[in-house]
């Protein structure tokens, strides 16, 4: 299997494991969103907590040129453990959220 199909397969396992975890209080759902054509995984919640709408993205990664592109990771412990377990090298990782200058402290993929 290529390595474009092995970390699609990657990275919705993962979210599909997340997806799964049930909220511990109101009427919210976790939304999973997967579009393979164009290389896109989100995570979102939706529903009420009591009078309040909760409606967000959680996570949103993206394979764009072959790397990991993480653009938002609300998961508790963060992603990319999870990514690194499964084999995905650091180097194929870019934490999107961090602003360019300091992606290179972080240990894993500037761009």
């Amino acid at each position: 299997m290529d390595k474009l199909a092995d970390y699609r397969n990657i990275i919705e396992s993962i979210l599909e494991k997340h997806h799964r975890i049930p909220y511990s209080h109101g009427q919210i759902e976790s939304k999973l969103i997967i579009d393979r054509d164009r290389n896109n995984f989100l995570l979102m919640n939706a529903g009420w907590d009591g009078k309040r709408r909760i409606h967000g993205c959680v996570v949103h990664v993206e394979i764009i040129e072959g790397k990991i592109w993480i653009q938002r990771d609300g998961i508790e412990d963060g992603i990319t453990d999870e990514l690194v377990a499964a084999g995905v090298p650091k180097d194929k990782i870019v934490l999107a959220f961090h602003p360019p200058y300091l992606r290179q402290h972080t240990g894993y993929a500037i761009a």
